[in-house]
């Protein structure tokens, strides 16, 4: 029913009405009728005038100033009907039933109020597309909401829903449907009549079950579980044909949903779960993946069907019980990034692990063809490539056909003072990209090693007598994964700046008293191993300008004292600080992994 206007006689009330309709002018009407949209967001309103509802009902004022000479701008009765309106950020608790004089409606935002309900009325704007109600104290929906039948996207995250009748599923149309972060326990079955729809979110609910209908959503792209109470998933999900992403992160899960039909699917996450094993027979039905998130679940071991993922880019295992993995994960060409925090790895050195992925690959790689041989007993402190093993045809004992092909130069473990010309010459007409000259007795950087800084992305120089780098270093552009451990350094030159390609280094064991300050330039260096010098400092401010780094090992040095500010370094996703002198934090806070120590630390920061 339409509200009378208040009478301007009365002070208080003249002051309220001011306080609800100050912000809507009749300009702003009068702009509103011309453009077919309103927006009221963000002035703080508690209720809305009636003239906003009667926008293309009421004569407007301006038709009060008729006149022949009237410019284009001026024919108010030329008005377009509203069909978008924004009434999102604003302090609303209810709205009028008086909305059904706005039956052209096809944008509906009132998100960010404090809607507790909504009026059967609103049913009646069948030509509304978008509704946005997200945001609001709203514990159920009028039974006429379905009647909705062109409407394309719903959100109704953060409310307080607890249950969906059937009226959901006479929405034929729609395509986006946002029910996250309300308290829904079950979810009708009715959803299943939603066959256009093609993102669903029902994340941070109650949900136990899922209806077996919800098998009948084909075209759903989209589908988010996480944070529910979900023990279990219905086979029905594997009938979603067209599914390109799966959510079912902190649940109860205790096993992996077979998705039989979903050859679509290239994001599945399922951490924070209760899984404690892996059906490697269902990695043949989602050979598209590319993203796989198994973290923090219970699971000791990884089939080796897993390699049948050959598009896979991430996998993510960290904070399982895993001592291993299938050799042959190494020849999965696409894996990009493969996070291990948090296991009990055996059979994979710890100075490979902390090298990142690169470095796990190429040793998973290079076990491959010794499966079945002992383990290897190659020093833990040397990462060395794998041995070509064609037949040399050079005089340095390099097969050059093997250089050509594999792009990677092997001459460690020679005792060599000096590395022989044709192992430059083979280098540079290959462009090599690879370059192990580790085990030698080196003490200077061979000069024609710089002349690769066109190709070379990976040097290991490591156990080699060298003090020094040259100023030159710098031109070697490329380089992404550097080893210089075990070696007799105390610096690094400040051409080193112009290594923007960087991403790991090794520096460990050799006679640093600080980490170098040119390392702190680089803002896409990952990884830091420093073990076994004689650094005495940790730089905070320094490494908080590091937001790429994720590994740092300091063990074995000369800190005394361990800042409570490291631990807003939250970026690091290893830290290693074991064979310190300082007394704080303790050896049983360390053993805690790296997490649990950023948390402590951090709780020890001065207010």
């Amino acid at each position: 029913m339409q509200r009378r206007p208040r009478n301007p006689g009365f002070g208080r009330d003249t002051a309220a009405a001011a306080t609800k309709t100050a912000d809507v002018s009749d300009a702003l009407l009068r702009q509103a009728r011309k453009s077919g949209q309103l927006n009221l967001s963000n002035r703080g309103l508690t209720e809305l005038p009636d003239k906003i509802w009667r926008v293309n009902v009421d004569v407007p004022p301006e038709a009060r100033n008729v006149s022949l000479d009237c410019t284009e701008d001026d024919k108010w009765w030329e008005q377009v009907d509203l069909t978008k309106l924004i009434l999102a950020s604003n302090k609303l608790t209810e709205i009028s039933s008086e909305i059904v004089q706005l039956p052209a409606l096809v944008v509906l935002d009132i998100h960010d109020n404090g809607l507790t309900s909504l009026p059967d009325e609103l049913g009646q704007l069948v030509n509304l597309k978008r509704l946005n109600l997200s945001h609001n104290k709203l514990s159920s929906l009028p039974v006429s909401l379905g009647c909705l039948v062109s409407l394309s996207s719903l959100k109704l995250d953060h409310n307080s829903l607890t249950s969906l009748g059937t009226e959901l599923g006479k929405m034929k149309q729609l395509e986006e449907m946002d029910l996250s972060h309300n308290s829904l326990s079950d979810l009708s079955p009715s959803v299943g009549n939603c066959q256009s729809l093609r993102h669903l979110d029902l994340s941070q609910n109650a949900l136990e079950r899922l209806p077996p209908e919800i098998g009948r959503l084909h075209a759903l792209r989209d589908l988010n579980l996480s944070n529910n109470k979900f023990c279990e998933l219905p086979n029905d999900l594997g009938r979603l044909n067209n599914l390109e992403r799966l959510d079912c992160r902190h649940n109860q899960l205790t096993g992996v949903p077979i998705l039989t039909s979903c050859q679509s699917l290239k994001e599945l996450y399922l951490g924070n779960n209760k899984i404690s094993s892996l059906n490697g027979e269902s990695f043949s039905y989602i050979r598209s993946l590319s993203i796989f998130d198994f973290r923090d679940n219970r699971i000791n071991s990884i089939p080796d069907e897993i390699t049948v993922l050959t598009k896979l880019e991430r996998l993510d295992l960290a904070n399982n019980d895993i001592s291993g993995l299938p050799y042959k994960m190494g020849a999965m060409e696409h894996l990009k990034s493969l996070v291990l925090d948090g296991n009990p790895l055996r059979s994979l050195r710890r100075d490979v692990v902390m090298r990142g992925t690169q470095a796990i690959m190429k040793h998973l790689r290079s076990r491959i063809p010794e499966e079945e041989k002992q383990e290897d007993t190659t020093d833990a402190h040397v990462t060395s490539l794998p041995v070509s093993s064609a037949v040399p045809t050079a005089s340095s004992g390099l097969d050059t056909h093997t250089i050509s092909s594999t792009k990677t130069i092997n001459y460690s473990n020679k005792k060599a003072a000096s590395i022989p010309d044709d192992v430059w010459e083979a280098a540079m007409s290959a462009d090599v990209t690879n370059v192990n000259l580790s085990k030698n007795t080196l003490s200077e950087v061979p000069a024609r090693l710089l002349s690769l800084g066109k190709s070379l992305t990976d040097l290991n120089m490591s156990l080699n007598k060298i003090s020094t780098l040259p100023s030159e270093f710098g031109c070697l552009l490329k380089l992404s994964s550097l080893d210089l451990s075990i070696n007799q350094l105390s610096d690094l030159p400040a051409s080193f700046s112009s290594l923007t390609s960087l991403r790991e280094i090794n520096i460990s064991n050799n006679r640093f008293t600080n980490l170098p300050s040119v390392l702190y330039s680089f803002k896409t260096l990952e990884i830091i191993l420093a073990s076994g010098n004689q650094i005495q400092l940790i730089e905070v401010d320094s490494l908080l300008a590091m937001t790429s780094l994720s590994t740092l090992d300091l063990q074995n040095n000369n800190i005394s004292q361990v800042p409570p500010q490291l631990g807003n370094v939250t970026q690091l996703r290893s830290l290693q600080l074991g064979g310190n002198p300082f007394r704080n934090p303790r050896a049983a806070v360390l053993s805690k992994g790296t997490q649990a120590l950023l948390d402590y630390l951090r709780d020890r920061i001065p207010t």
